[in-house]
């Protein structure tokens, strides 16, 4: 079960809204949605939850660039909606390395030999082929999400909530985000 709401900060303090990401496939998505909510290019949040498994926030000012910061990745990354707020860049990863490492897969079979080349491994053997360390973390290693928390700890800490309590927030984290925002009330009614 998911929950996602809109903050957009106004001269009278917070304006809430609960919002549908049924028709959100990316970040850009994402930030198009915030922006539209957005008074007077100020600041909004989007807040994303996965029932007390993970949490996820985007903060959208004017035309900059999204911030993100995500309670944890490998939680996230299990979830559709937690794979729109990992991009490439938050990963840490070339852009469009998950292409590169599709075509990767492609030239190499399951059994490791090129498309051109003869299989000439036995069908009965069972010895453990780790000479190539290289390829065994080709699968792993690239498509890898660490654990944790993992984008910009201090995306609140202007608003109110500082790096280490954002990194310390586990269950109701966005009720406690948005009362150290002072947007509780505000938050509540779209709950």
């Amino acid at each position: 079960m998911y929950f996602a709401a809109l903050l957009a900060r106004t001269e009278d303090g917070w304006e809430a809204s609960d919002t549908e990401l049924d028709d959100v496939e990316t970040l850009s998505d994402l930030t198009d949605l915030a922006r539209e909510a957005s008074v007077d290019e100020d600041t909004v949040l989007v807040f994303i939850e996965q029932e007390d498994a993970w949490f996820g926030v985007v903060r959208v000012d004017g035309e900059d660039d999204p911030r993100i910061f995500v309670s944890d990745a490998t939680a996230a990354a299990r979830s559709s909606y937690g794979e729109i707020l990992l991009t490439d860049e938050l990963l840490g990863r070339e852009p469009g390395a998950e292409d590169t490492i599709a075509a990767l897969e492609e030239l190499v079979g399951l059994d490791e030999t090129e498309d051109d080349d003869p299989d000439t491994t036995p069908d009965n053997d069972t010895t453990d082929h780790d000479d190539n360390d290289d390829d065994d973390g080709l699968d792993t290693d690239a498509d890898a999400v660490p654990s944790g928390p993992l984008g910009d700890t201090r995306l609140l800490a202007d608003l109110g909530l500082p790096e280490a309590e954002l990194l310390m927030l586990r269950t109701d984290a966005l009720v406690e985000i948005a009362d150290a925002l002072g947007a509780a009330e505000v938050l509540e009614t779209v709950r």
